[in-house]
């Protein structure tokens, strides 16, 4: 048997994105100013990129159980309704 679940949490993907951004080290001759703007922006990245492929509105996650095999799997944006 499969079984479709939509889950919504709006805060969890940033958040995620920026606590995971947050513990990358701190690269030699960069501002603190400068390290924050280039963290800032590859995680914007990061986050777009998961996102678009598997998080439609960026708080929406679809996942679908199937008993049968004993998995779960993310389904891609698109199987969003």
């Amino acid at each position: 048997m499969k079984i479709r679940v939509t889950l919504k949490d709006p805060d969890t993907m940033p958040d995620s994105v920026q606590e995971a951004f947050s513990r990358a080290p701190y690269p030699d001759g960069l501002s603190e100013v400068e390290w924050e703007q280039i963290r800032g922006d590859r995680a914007a990245a990061v986050q777009s990129d998961i996102t678009s492929r598997w998080m439609p509105y960026a708080e929406y996650l679809v996942v679908e159980f199937d008993t049968d095999a004993k998995t779960a799997t993310v389904l891609p944006a698109s199987a969003f309704k």
